[in-house]
């Protein structure tokens, strides 16, 4: 039968959550000492990975800047700030690769010979163009930064390093406009400059070609990314060494061109030998060190190591741990994350106990009906559901004890997510032009919960029908129908035109009820009692027109 088969691969096979996320947005703000400029708001406070979408990944931002001689100033999209004073080469470390998505911008003051009008504007200009773009006006930026350039090519020169500074700042602000195409020539007569200033092996070249390289990344260029990347490595080798830290994240960022390119080998090895330079320079309980260790277990998840990356989410829960205390977020989602691997491998226990301090973290820091704590639940729900399989032979006290719990679980977070949507709902954010992505994403991110836990609460009343010898005679399976028409009136009343019900995942989630209720009804005594809100036949109507806005979508 259709419906036991789902409860059985509910039981066995393990839906993991990757990377979507869920935010809470905290307003732009320029980091202390870099000077950032973000591109986007900071959204990272309150990440949550969803199941049925893959989303952006991460959402760290990083911050970075460029070479330069003599003060020249350099917004950037990359980690890979080197400086150039005088005869000075200062270098540093960057942040996370996913941070395409930030510029950041660093002042030194100089002491350059070179002092005129045109100097002093190019300053003026560069200044009001950051202030500019710190605040949103992004118009108003680019007009200053164009009269930077200007101004550093009639008061430095056409091929000074300061006018490959300008012609950088120019170039990140088309790229948060996503005009690309003005982007890509400045970013390339920036690298040209600095070739011509200071010779193609100056480790300033290799700095700006690690950065030219994200910014293809950022645009999926692969090959020119990689191409670009390769040669800053072979720079950064030569001229810091095999084992310096700046070094280690072209290898990083290098890495993650070539898993995306599908060369899961070549990418784990830039990637590990990334770490352990982090690793031999006393870096184990940095933020960047976890963070490349987050991407390397999601290499061994990809390919089905579970076990491996198993050993490396607990040395980020342990670096977690030792960083910030179970008083912080990031320490919760890398605990949840582990018990989620933890759970496909069978250590259901672990798992168990590993979410239950997830849960009771988060009712700690969050409100009471965020829809962080229903996820959780529902989390939760799914391994008590399993565990209760593993014991179904053994103790039927213990297998009824997991799976009221697991009622319990997917009440509450049913209850949440239904609150979610409604708020949503009444502040109308769906059907408002100015909708945000975030308000979208979060709203969908609220169905899909809604939506599995409503499936889940069916499959879980049949379980209880089929594995316990209770006395309920057929109450089991009126719950279950109950459950599965609560997700046909949950798509009624969220699912209108623009709202989250429109997104594929949605869908699949509906689909999935539709069809749990469809072999319900069609099974034996089942199908001789009416249901109360839907016939057979309107069921696999409905099951068609969804199946087929699925397709169309998908094309």
């Amino acid at each position: 039968m259709y419906l036991r088969a789902s409860v059985s691969s509910l039981l066995r096979r393990i839906r993991r959550f990757p990377s979507g996320s869920i935010t809470v947005k905290t307003p732009p703000a320029v980091a202390a000492n870099l000077g950032a400029l973000p591109l986007y708001a900071n959204t990272m406070n309150c990440s949550y990975p969803v199941h049925g979408f893959a989303g952006r990944n991460g959402g760290y931002v990083s911050l970075w800047c460029m070479a330069y001689a003599q003060a020249a100033i350099f917004l950037g999209i990359c980690s890979d700030p080197i400086f150039a004073e005088g005869n000075s080469v200062e270098s540093k470390s960057g942040d996370d690769p996913e941070d395409a998505e930030t510029i950041g911008l660093r002042r030194v003051d100089d002491g350059s010979v070179i002092s005129n009008e045109h100097t002093m504007k190019w300053r003026i200009f560069t200044d009001n163009g950051r202030d500019s773009f710190s605040k949103g006006k992004l118009e108003e930026a680019e007009k200053f930064f164009l009269s930077a350039l200007k101004e550093a090519k009639e008061g430095f020169g056409e091929r000074d390093a300061h006018v490959a500074s300008a012609c950088n700042n120019l170039a990140e602000l088309y790229r948060v406009m996503k005009a690309f195409d003005k982007a890509e020539p400045l970013y390339l007569e920036a690298v040209k400059i600095l070739k011509d200033s200071f010779g193609p092996e100056d480790i300033r070249v290799g700095a700006a070609f690690h950065n030219l390289g994200q910014f293809y990344l950022v645009q999926r260029k692969l090959e020119d990314a990689r191409s670009c990347y390769e040669q800053a490595l072979k720079i950064k080798g030569r001229v810091l060494g095999f084992n310096h830290t700046d070094y280690a994240n072209t290898m990083y960022h290098l890495g993650k061109v070539l898993d995306l390119q599908g060369k899961d080998k070549e990418s784990e090895a830039f990637i590990v030998d990334s770490i352990r330079i982090l690793e031999e320079g006393g870096e184990e309980q940095s933020i960047l060190y976890t963070r490349r260790l987050r991407h390397l277990a999601q290499l061994y998840l990809k390919s089905n190591r579970l076990l491996d990356a198993e050993t490396v989410q607990r040395k980020i829960l342990h670096t977690m741990e030792l960083l910030k205390g179970w008083d912080a977020l990031d320490t919760v989602m890398a605990a949840e994350v582990l018990a989620l691997t933890l759970q496909s491998t069978g250590k259901l226990r672990e798992a168990y106990e590993l979410l239950e301090r997830c849960l009771d973290a988060r009712k700690r820091l969050l409100p009471e009906d965020h829809i962080q704590i229903g996820a959780n639940m529902l989390h939760l729900a799914r391994v008590a559901m399993q565990y209760s399989d593993q014991l179904k032979n053994r103790s039927i006290s213990d297998t009824t004890i997991l799976l009221d719990k697991a009622k319990y679980f997917l009440e509450n977070c049913i209850r949440i997510t239904k609150q979610v949507l409604r708020k949503v709902t009444r502040r109308k954010t769906w059907f408002s032009k100015e909708d945000s992505a975030e308000s979208r994403r979060n709203a969908r991110i609220a169905m899909i919960i809604l939506m599995q836990s409503l499936d889940s609460l069916g499959l879980l009343e049949v379980t209880r029908q089929e594995s316990l010898d209770s006395r309920e005679g057929s109450a089991p399976v009126a719950e279950a129908e109950n459950a599965f028409l609560g997700c046909i009136d949950a798509y009624k009343e969220f699912g209108r035109e623009g709202s989250a019900s429109g997104s594929i995942e949605v869908r699949n989630e509906y689909l999935s009820c539709l069809k749990h209720l469809l072999s319900l009804l069609s099974d034996g005594a089942q199908a001789a009692r009416p249901p109360r809100k839907v016939t057979v036949q309107e069921l696999k109507d409905e099951i068609g027109h969804i199946e087929s806005e699925i397709s169309m979508a998908r094309r």
